[in-house]
């Protein structure tokens, strides 16, 4: 399940699947103006694309242009001992590695383990061995991106945790990933990549958390994107969503017409992030979370939500989200291609 799409500096065009480019379309018959068509044509290249439809996207074909960089976006692994999620995740190693085609590099998505967040110090560092035990056999070097999963004992009543423990919060994760720091940036050809930590404390839920930046991590990050680097083009993964219609893709509240898209399923500041980001060379935006698959064009970025790897938490597929993976190829002009690849788990029952 192929998704082609592109985000060039100059134009960046979109072809939905479900209309062929109005060149591939032969002539218009008489009746609607020139201008009328354009528009209606537009405004369908601005919907975002969803599910199957974000898988299958074809683009116009982008002419003399090299490939960077292949990498591979593995997100919500939630390994866990339970419900065969170990092997799951040795599976998709073992998948990726077959590849005719081999990636570059592997970007984790976050959701790493099934829960540290309530979990008491044994069992989040049990999953935590899980998860490098299977990181062993990775086919490519290994990029991690955090995840609210990922985040050990900030419910203290369930996790029995008082926040003194060694290892508690991020720091767990961060030093058993080996990660320099919970956010980063790298260079790799023509693409710098940053992968961001999306999960905060809810100021008003000491057990919840939400999608942002916190003030130190914005102005990193407002600093890194306006930093001279030879680079000519930026993707940023986050685990939580910048931007993604998968977060409207339920019904409204009970007894109302009003939607509500909640502070832990997209980023309260994607306003603020968007508009950073549409200022600078970022191309296209990576993330998790959902277990839902969408694509989304707004402004000249693509933002992709890629699914998981533990489909619906290892229950067998998530809606459009099979238990897969997503292969992401960037070139030196500034285009993105994605495929979803499935890697044939069953769920075990």
């Amino acid at each position: 399940m192929k998704s082609i799409t592109q985000a060039t500096p100059q134009s960046r065009p979109v072809t939905s699947a479900h209309q062929a480019p109005l060149a591939a379309q032969g002539t218009l018959a008489p009746g609607p103006s020139r201008r009328s068509v354009l528009a209606a044509a537009a405004a369908m290249l601005a919907m975002p694309l969803v599910g199957r439809a974000a898988q299958s996207t074809p683009a116009r074909a982008a002419t003399h242009r090299a490939r960077s960089l292949r990498l591979v976006h593995m997100t919500d692994l939630h390994i866990q001992p339970e419900k065969g999620a170990d092997k799951g995740v040795a599976a998709c190693l073992s998948h990726i590695g077959s590849l005719q085609d081999k990636p570059d590099l592997i970007v984790t998505g976050g959701d790493l383990i099934m829960d540290g967040f309530a979990a008491d110090q044994t069992r989040s560092r049990l999953q935590w061995e899980l998860l490098t035990k299977a990181l062993a056999n990775a086919p490519a070097p290994v990029v991690h991106t955090l995840g609210n999963h990922d985040i050990w004992g900030w419910n203290k009543q369930k996790s029995k945790s008082t926040g003194a423990e060694k290892g508690w919060g991020k720091q767990l994760a961060v030093e058993t990933l080996g990660m320099p720091a919970a956010f980063n940036a790298m260079l790799r050809g023509d693409w710098r990549i940053i992968t961001l930590d999306s999960t905060h404390v809810d100021p008003q839920d000491a057990n919840g958390y939400l999608g942002k930046l916190d003030e130190a991590q914005l102005d990193w990050f407002t600093n890194e994107l306006a930093a001279p680097t030879p680079a000519k083009h930026t993707l940023v993964v986050s685990h939580i969503p910048i931007l993604t219609v998968t977060s409207i893709l339920g019904g409204p509240r009970e007894k109302t017409t009003v939607r509500e898209i909640l502070g832990g399923i997209m980023h309260v500041d994607s306003p603020q992030l968007r508009s950073l980001m549409e200022k600078a060379n970022v191309r296209a935006c990576l993330s998790g979370h959902t277990h839902r698959i969408d694509e989304v064009h707004h402004r000249g970025i693509i933002y992709f939500c890629n699914g998981a790897v533990s489909g619906s938490w290892w229950n067998g597929p998530n809606a459009e989200a099979t238990e897969g993976y997503a292969i992401m190829d960037l070139y030196d002009d500034g285009s993105v291609e994605r495929t979803y690849t499935p890697y044939g788990w069953k769920a075990v029952t």
